[in-house]
């Protein structure tokens, strides 16, 4: 991420997927925009680079993926989440059962995770039993 994708003036914020070389732009909340300001004034290494993030450790380089995931698993084991692969791919899932089970559409979590197909998008959501069988034993008007 680099100084580039933040839109302070439509409050947006741009990400660049990596693996479907496409990108989606989400809202920047108000709250995320003060930590990240608070971040460029006081945590952000001076540096020329426009990339965001940048490692507090020697040596000084940009935060990685690896490095975001490294983290994510530290934080999950230490809130005694067990989980079978750790990283910062478990709060993506994690978000989208969320989705899953508030109701949104299998379109709609693809389109938000940039997923480009449902059946992408249905890895990432566990089979929610209870849902089916509200469809399995109602009379179909809701579909």
């Amino acid at each position: 991420m680099t100084l580039d994708d933040l839109d302070w003036k439509r409050d947006r914020l741009h990400v660049r997927e990596r693996k479907a070389e496409h990108s989606t732009t989400y809202p920047l909340a108000a709250i995320i925009g003060e930590a990240i300001v608070d971040y460029l004034k006081n945590g952000r290494p001076e540096v020329a680079s426009r990339l965001l993030f940048w490692r507090h450790l020697a040596p000084q380089s940009a935060l990685t993926q690896s490095a975001v995931s490294a983290t994510a698993s530290k934080y999950l084991h230490r809130a005694g989440i067990a989980v079978s692969r750790p990283g910062s791919h478990t709060l993506r899932h994690a978000c989208v059962q969320r989705l899953v089970h508030t109701g949104f559409s299998l379109k709609t979590i693809g389109d938000y995770v940039g997923q480009r197909s449902a059946s992408s998008t249905m890895i990432y959501a566990k089979v929610q039993v209870d849902g089916l069988r509200e469809v399995a034993l109602g009379d179909g008007e809701d579909l």
